[in-house]
């Protein structure tokens, strides 16, 4: 009976010790997936009641939802993210009008060739959800879902020195321009040829990312796009950058501030009846805003 229990308390130490490796080996094996993400609501409000200064009650709405999705394994990497914004202000006059609409999906897969150098293939594509006017009021829409839609493909090296930055370079890359919409198309709006709904571009292509807690509680995070067509155009470069600067309050609020700066040698100024009026310009939105955020 003594040889008895001496076998069973030999085996069930046996048993708690493997399951005590087991369980160290999972915790220090790295995650393969890492989810992150942010989600927020930005309002601003104004009320005047017999302001001498003059002036008109408004209010202001911007929803926003991001998310990236990070696989690693070995010298394998896949990276995804999906932005979507929409925003709105209303005021007396003009009632409501959007001011922001933004959706963008990327995704990017990396294989390790050198400590700070992938081969990289990137998937980039960028839309919106709404019909844009010119100003508000106006009856003919400028843009709307898919009209217009940028889809890159591209093959290249991507450097990344560190965690915070990142800079993927392709001469080989294809860019899509699609403009699902007859008026628009027929129009030949954002390049396209009048009655093509799409356009095809071969070109070289740059793109850089940077995210850091430049001070406490103030985080950076800036991308910068750079394409440029193999055609007649060759250096004429569009240019697509976004900077937000955001200010932590406490774990449920927080400040920011948005830029984006935009050029594109193809998009040219139409009146409201399709005609060309004028070539491309520097677009430029900037947005501060305060409300409520949560990571997760």
């Amino acid at each position: 009976m003594k040889k008895l229990f001496s076998i069973i308390a030999l085996a069930a130490s046996a048993f708690f010790v493997s399951a005590q490796d087991a369980d160290t080996l999972r915790e220090e094996s790295p995650k393969k997936w890492t989810i992150t993400g942010i989600t927020g609501l930005n309002v601003s409000q104004t009320s005047l009641v017999n302001w001498s200064a003059g002036g008109e009650n408004t209010v202001a709405a911007n929803a926003y939802f991001n998310i990236s999705a990070l696989y690693r394994q070995n010298k394998h990497s896949w990276e995804n993210t999906l932005s979507a914004e929409l925003g709105a202000t209303y005021t007396q006059a003009q009632k409501w009008a959007k001011s922001v609409d933004k959706l963008d999906f990327a995704s990017k897969y990396g294989y390790k060739i050198a400590p700070a150098w992938d081969f990289g293939i990137l998937g980039d594509f960028k839309t919106q959800f709404l019909k844009g006017y010119k100003t508000p009021g106006d009856k003919q829409y400028i843009s709307r879902l898919f009209a217009p839609a940028y889809l890159v493909l591209a093959a290249g090296l991507d450097y990344k020195p560190n965690e915070h930055f990142s800079v993927f370079i392709s001469p080989l890359t294809g860019k899509m321009t699609i403009v699902n919409d007859d008026f628009l198309s027929n129009a030949g709006a954002f390049g396209v040829t009048a009655g093509k709904k799409f356009r095809f571009e071969a070109g070289a292509y740059l793109k850089t990312a940077y995210t850091k807690e430049i001070l406490k509680n103030v985080t950076l995070m800036s991308k910068l796009d750079l394409f440029t067509a193999y055609n007649r155009s060759f250096g004429n470069i569009d240019v697509n950058w976004e900077n937000v600067i955001g200010l932590k309050v406490n774990e449920y609020i927080m400040a920011n501030i948005h830029t984006n700066l935009i050029y594109d040698d193809d998009i040219k100024q139409l009146d409201a009846g399709g005609n060309v009026i004028g070539g491309p310009r520097v677009q430029f939105k900037e947005m501060i805003g305060v409300g409520l955020s949560y990571k997760f």
